[in-house]
């Protein structure tokens, strides 16, 4: 990515930190993190509205105040368990496909998205061929649903 020279020391020193399980609050992530720098902000994001009104997203954003103690901190804690789930952490400004191939949520992509993944496009973009994969997997898992469970509403 070429910034034109620019760079925004903010991103070097902010970390994404997801699949964070609904009991870890806001406390128990800056206790989790401290050891590894002074942390100067952290932004734990909330659902503002809908059914899920006021519970935890399940991802946060951490500041330190240096780069180097964000590479720690990621280098320490992605993948560690907390409540029994593998954290991901990254630095803020890395695109989710730099880091997919350590990350095991890409077996959970449809198939149409994993092809579009592996081949580098990050348009996000998607052919009419694709769409139809994808509509078609989304239909087949439905009507799979369905069968285990017959008792269950079509919406």
């Amino acid at each position: 990515m070429d910034t034109g020279g620019f760079v925004d020391e903010k991103c070097e020193n902010r970390l994404y930190v997801g699949n964070l399980d609904l009991r870890i609050n806001e406390a128990a992530l800056i206790k989790m993190f401290s050891p590894y720098g002074k942390i100067i902000s952290e932004d734990f994001l909330w659902h503002t509205r809908g059914p899920k009104k006021g519970e935890p997203r399940g991802y946060a954003f951490i500041q330190f105040s240096r780069k180097e103690e964000a590479e720690l901190a990621k280098e320490k804690m992605h993948g560690r368990l907390a409540c029994g789930r593998p954290l991901v952490v990254r630095l803020a400004s890395e695109k989710h496909l730099e880091d997919i191939s350590h990350d095991h949520s890409k077996r959970s992509l449809p198939e149409a998205n994993r092809t579009r993944f592996v081949n580098g496009s990050s348009s996000g973009q998607m052919s009419r061929g694709e769409k139809v994969a994808a509509i078609k997997n989304k239909l087949k898992s439905l009507d799979e649903d369905e069968k285990r469970d017959p008792k269950k509403q079509k919406r």
